[in-house]
């Protein structure tokens, strides 16, 4: 190992990484260091292949049956379809293998079909055109063969192909501009800066000759994280050291603009680039259905297991008695006789597992996969959820959640460009006391003219002029603003006075309400060239600034910084942020006065900013560069010791003054928030503004009410008085009131009721979230949680972003387990969005981190109403009775085969014929319940909206609970009973024929096991899809089409099935039975009969309860029958009534419902209803309303 091998070594250990083996280091141009340096070690990396498809040619088959049977459901019947292959069971392999196989198939031909379009997309991504650099020439070659420490040029409009750090650019000022709407979503144009010693590279020769390492992170997914360090070799002995980060890097995906041409060099390549590597999923949510959904498995498993068992035991008593012995239909072989009892018994208890295991309904799965994925379409294709403003709509990032949307008890959401509508307005500023405000917004009236200043207190004193100018340039400077360029504008851009006027771009809207508002005071930011900020000031002289250093912005610190040096080579730190992280650190200035202001703002629902200063001498800003330099380069740790090191620069400030910012509330989302209270889903606010801007917002948009007793919890109070104490104290006074509470505590039926508030910040939440010295830690938080239980809203400020993910965990894993949904439009959102059962994000102009992370996404927070309370309304209810029913149908289907075993001498003999057994979920039952699961609406749009309360019908899982459940069983156990001992008892009265078959007395009609199992089956097919018709509370002529299409379909089926010899078939069993059947009117008679029955205790029930005990929905159901539309006892929102938005005609249908089903609206032929005109149609039956 040579000297500068070990010296390299040394200077890591010392500084602190000793883990630097998780690093990776990159020789530039593949040049090897010079003599002396680091030495040369090859580094073995991909290629630059993306492969996003997960088959290939050779491993489909083998690789997809491995993941598709790994579902338990699956699974199982494939066992049971083996066990038909190894012993002699009842029925036929056929009748497990066919719907298996067809499940198999269908998915995988779905999933073999996608992966061939990804195969496609990967061909052409991986043969694009590259150039590179090779031996100072540029060389064309195909994307996939490039290797990492190639140097490549991207001309503009071109996208990157690999993970690249960016060297240089045509521009003089070594930036470009990129757009990642491919990646995140975000349209806007961002700067990237290139490396400070190789940017001034322009040419193919220079860029050659370049010798530099890398050394950088392994790779990692996060598109907005990036550690590591160049160095650049020269003539010296030492290389030059420099930081870098994700200002550095340029992503594959995104696309370069307004540059004429950059180079840079591969990092990452293939399927290590960011992109590649945000191919992965995130965690999967299971939804409360699906939870329930496999608990009846399990229970019906059991099920299984104990009828297969009793008939078992049974058979074995049965035979026990003389004389008793198999049916001459089911003789076994002498040596199946001679058989251990204990094998023998295994052996049956297998077959009457094959016999009974249509309990399990083998298509459940793929119906309700179906269900969800298309039913997921209903919320992108809602016009009334897409805004016209910014030109979005909603998102479905995964469909296995839609049903979780109606179930929602907690709703946590930020406030910032959330609640409010992140377009700030500058309103004034206070410096040094005194308090300022431009003339556009003087008496709240906008005001023609050029920029100037109100005094709207007493004048200053002397030398305000001085520090009004400083408190004026440190706004100017105290930013990260990009100044669009002229070519990036359309036309010039001009001053209403004909000043000089600028187009600001950022992606703190903060920041640029702040810079345009002290525009209007005089001062003017022009641009960042060369390493100078420019300022135009009020004489209209223009001042330059050398930018030194940036100490950026981050949601801990809450705060930014920078320094600068002016012309006459004075140096300032500027500083900015929260009042609560700059007042601790200064130690002159007119604290009290400002401090009185902010306050004042802040109980005004004005976001306030604190601006300080310091001004540094060489030897401090030598010492500050120093300790910036060992941070920057550090690959591990970096934001750690980034931030102690800020944490030692910013400090010993002088107070300037504060700002005030004006955010104004989203349009309808007090609106909102009065609905989702309404519908018993309590409300938090998770912000990181200060206690009383928060609390404005809260009173603003009705979260707080005029009669909202206030508790607060935080660290001024706990000054005062010791946590156990206030926890105590606030549990007294909440649970003093709990009784009058409970009754009705988010209804807002009723002013008079006492309700609470509560208000805590994050420095008491980290109290009550630490244990106890006394270790008995989990105390704080169940009293915590108790008084969260019994207040109407909370309002968590002060937040940092891991502090959200606590709140939601918290209450998610509460002994109640709420179902939780998470809502946020910034990064500082992501962590609750992924902790919360549903994370929601909004499409803002924080970017798009919380959209891509988000289960769904809207553009505003008051499509969250509709989101809830109709599209998870409804989504609940389908997939509820879709598993209900799934389950109802096959205990009516398998039942009567336990039935009919002590009647055939527990013989496994089976009731039903080979080909129903087969078709009974696959086919005659299936398409009527995904119908129904895709279109039923058992209240209208409009009524949902008006009355949120109905959202509490369906709380807590209320139609998969154990006592919903067990009545469907037992429904399903009463229908099979009627099914089979009707027709029994019908076709008593028989006499036996010399070949075994039975005949009737009066008919002559032959009677045997497979015309007494046809009857039942015909009786069973007609009933489950009448119940369904009369579970159905809307029609269109597609649900006509599909329900009764479907019997037909049978009725045809078993014509043929029946009334023809197919050669196919080595017996012909069912041959003409089912024709003869319906040729004897008692058949007739007993169908029409038990399907009445049948149907008569679902039909007696539903009358009943809405009489006696109806629930809101039946009472809103039936008060539209009779002509009303709302519930005279129910509170409506004050809003106006409008047509419904899903006013999409299909054809005649009842009053019962308005037809929802937007995907059919471009697909089938639309028409007016007879009669007259509906509300929102013109005579024209043109839809004169908003409709889907």
């Amino acid at each position: 190992m040579d000297c500068g091998r070990v010296r390299t070594l040394v200077h890591r250990y010392c500084a602190g990484e000793e883990n630097w083996v998780d690093s990776r280091t990159i020789y530039v141009g593949h040049r090897e260091p010079p003599p002396g340096a680091e030495a040369y070690i090859p580094q073995r990396h991909p290629d630059n292949r993306i492969v996003s498809s997960k088959y290939t040619f050779w491993n489909f088959i083998p690789k997809n049956l491995f993941e598709q049977f790994r579902r338990i459901a699956n699974f199982y019947f494939l066992i049971i379809f083996l066990v038909q292959l190894i012993i002699d069971t009842p029925t036929s392999p056929v009748t497990s293998g066919l719907p298996l196989f067809f499940v198999i198939t269908v998915t995988a031909i779905k999933q073999g079909y996608e992966d061939w379009l990804r195969h496609k997309a990967d061909n052409a991504m991986n043969q694009c055109p590259v150039h590179f650099i090779q031996h100072g020439k540029l060389v064309r070659k195909q994307s996939r063969k490039l290797r990492v420490g190639d140097i490549v040029m991207v001309k503009e409009d071109e996208t990157f192909p690999c993970d690249l750090i960016f060297l240089s650019s045509s521009r003089g000022d070594g930036t470009c501009h990129v757009t990642t709407a491919s990646l995140d979503g975000e349209s806007s144009h961002k700067t990237h800066y290139a490396v400070q010693d190789t940017k001034g590279f322009h040419t193919e020769e220079d860029i050659d000759g370049l010798h530099a390492t890398i050394e950088c992170e392994q790779p990692q997914p996060d598109l907005y994280k990036f550690v590591g360090r160049i160095n650049v070799y020269s003539d010296r002995s030492d290389p030059v050291v420099r930081p870098l980060g994700s200002e550095n890097l340029l992503l594959r995906g995104a696309t370069l603009k307004n540059t004429e041409k950059v180079f840079g060099v591969a990092i990452y390549t293939g399927m290590e680039t960011k992109m590649a590597l945000n191919y992965q999923s995130k965690s999967q949510k299971r939804s409360a259905v699906e939870k329930s959904m496999n608990v009846f498995l399990i229970v019906y498993l059991c099920i299984l297991i104990s009828k297969a068992l009793i008939n078992t035991v049974l058979k074995y008593v049965w035979q026990s008695e003389p004389f008793r012995d198999e049916p001459w239909y089911n003789q076994k072989t002498e040596s199946e006789r001679q058989r251990n009892l204990l094998l023998r018994a295994l052996t049956d208890f297998l077959a009457f597992m094959v016999l009974f295991n249509y309990i399990i309904p083998v298509s459940m799965y793929v119906t309700v996969e179906m269900q969800k994925f298309l039913g997921s379409y209903f919320i992108t294709w809602d016009e009334e959820m897409f805004d016209e403003d910014t030109g979005e709509g909603p998102l479905v990032n995964t469909s296995d959640l839609n049903e979780e949307l109606g179930q929602v008890e907690y709703i946590f959401t930020d406030k910032t460009g959330t609640l409010t509508e992140n377009n700030m307005e500058f309103k004034e500023c206070c410096i040094e006391g005194h308090v300022y405000v431009p003339h556009a917004v003087c008496n709240g009236q906008v005001l023609p003219g050029a920029a100037g200043i109100d005094m709207i207190d007493s004048s200053p004193g002397p030398g305000a002029r001085e520090r009004e100018e400083l408190f004026f340039r440190a706004l100017c400077l105290c930013h990260t603003i990009q100044v669009k360029d002229d070519d990036d504008v359309d036309g010039p851009r001009k001053s209403p006075d004909g000043g000089k006027s600028c187009v600001y771009i950022s992606s703190s809207p903060d920041e640029v309400a702040l810079v345009e508002g002290v525009q209007r005071l005089g001062f003017t930011y022009l641009r960042l060239k060369d390493g100078y900020m420019e300022i135009l000031n009020r004489e209209n002289g223009v001042e330059r600034f050398e930018l030194l250093e940036i100490l950026s912005f981050d949601s801990v610190r809450r705060r930014m910084s920078v320094i600068v040096k002016s012309i006459t080579g004075e140096i300032y730190l500027f500083c900015k942020g929260a009042d609560s992280s700059i007042f601790p650190r200064v130690i002159e200035g007119k604290v009290d006065q400002i401090r009185a202001r902010v306050e004042r703002n802040a109980v005004e629902g004005l976001r306030t900013l604190c601006v300080a200063y310091k001004r540094l001498t060489p030897e401090d800003y030598e010492g500050i560069c120093t300790l910036l330099q060992a941070a920057k380069v550090a690959l591990q740790d970096r934001e750690k010791k980034l931030a102690e090191a800020y944490e030692q620069i910013e400090k010993d400030l002088i107070l300037l003054g504060a700002t005030a910012v004006e955010d104004r509330l989203q349009e309808k989302a007090a609106d909102t928030i009065e609905a989702l209270q309404k519908a018993g889903i309590k409300v938090w606010v998770l912000t990181g503004d200060k206690m009383e801007t928060a609390a404005a917002t809260c009173y603003a948009c009705r979260l707080f009410r005029r009669g909202t007793q206030l508790l607060e919890l935080t660290t001024k109070r706990l000054e005062e008085q010791s946590l156990h104490d206030v926890l105590f104290e606030l549990s007294k006074t909440v649970l003093r009131h709990s009784g009058s509470l409970t009754r009705d505590n988010f209804s807002g039926l009723s002013a008079d009721l006492q309700d609470f508030g509560l208000i805590i910040d994050g420095a008491a939440l980290s109290l009550v979230m630490k244990p106890r010295e006394d270790g008995s830690g989990g105390n704080y938080r169940e009293l915590f949680l108790e008084i969260c239980r019994n207040c109407s809203a909370v309002l968590c400020c002060r937040m940092a972003p891991l502090q959200k993910a606590q709140i939601v965990k918290l209450i998610k894993l509460s002994k109640e387990h709420p179902i939780t949904l998470a809502i946020g439009d910034g990064a500082n959102d992501v962590s609750m969005i992924l902790e919360a059962h549903v994370g929601i994000g909004v499409i803002g102009k924080e970017g798009r981190q919380a959209a891509r992370n988000s289960d769904y996404a809207v553009p505003k927070f008051k499509h969250l109403k509709k989101m809830l309370l109709v599209h998870g309304h409804f989504y609940y209810i389908r997939i509820s009775e879709l598993v209900q029913y799934f389950f109802y149908k096959n205990v009516c289907f398998i039942f009567p085969q336990f039935l009919y075993q002590f009647f055939c001498g527990f013989s496994q003999q089976t009731l039903y014929d080979t080909a129903y057994l087969t078709l009974y979920n696959i086919s005659f039952t299936s398409l009527p319940i995904l119908l129904y699961s895709l279109m039923e609406q058992h209240v209208s749009i409009d009524t949902l909206r008006r009355e949120p309360s109905l959202y509490r019908d369906i709380a807590k899982n209320a139609l998969l609970r154990w006592r919903v459940f067990i009545y469907w069983t037992l429904l399903g156990v009463f229908d099979a009973l009627v099914f089979f001992f009707g027709a029994y008892f019908m076709f008593e009265n028989t006499t036996v024929t010399s070949n075994g078959q039975i005949v009737t007395t009066n008919t002559h009609m032959i009677f045997g096991n497979w015309t007494f199992g046809t009857l039942v089956f015909t009786v069973m097919v007609f009933t489950v899809t009448l119940k369904l018709a009369l579970d159905t509370h809307y029609w269109t002529w597609i649900n006509h089409f599909v329900i009764w299409g479907s019997l037909l379909f049978y009725v045809v089926f078993s014509l043929l099935w029946g009334g023809i010899i197919w050669p196919f078939l080595s017996y012909q069993r069912m041959y003409y039975v089912f024709i003869q059947m319906l040729s004897s009117g008692p058949a007739w008679l007993v169908i029409i009969l038990l399907v009445t029955v049948s149907l008569l205790p679902d039909v007696l029930k539903k009358v009943l309860c809405r009489q006696l005990w109806p629930s809101a929905t039946e009472r809103i159901q039936s008060t539209r029958v009779r002509g009303q539309d709302r519930l005279p006892e129910l509170t409506l929102l004050a809003s106006p009534q409008s047509p419904s938005p899903w006013a999409v005609w299909l054809g005649p249908h009842t009053e019962r419902g308005t037809p929802t089903w937007p995907p059919l609206a471009g697909l089938l032929h639309r028409h007016r209803p007879p009669g007259p005109a509906p509300h929102g149609w013109t005579a024209d039956g043109q839809a004169s309303g908003p409709r889907l």
